[in-house]
């Protein structure tokens, strides 16, 4: 995910505040502390202009 974030030329707090979340939460996501709800999963692929089954792979 830090791949794709940083292609589109996001930092963690600009996607974290497009997705609404703190960019604490997307550092757990990046490291696989945590996982996104499936909510948060569909606005990140819109966000990364990706499938949901891309991201996940």
């Amino acid at each position: 995910m830090k791949k794709l974030r940083e292609s589109e030329g996001l930092t963690q707090k600009d996607l974290a505040k497009k997705i609404g979340v703190t960019y604490q939460t997307i550092g757990h996501w990046e490291t696989g502390r945590r996982k996104p709800t499936f909510d948060k999963l569909i606005k990140l692929a819109k966000i990364l202009e990706i499938s949901v089954d891309e991201l996940i792979k």
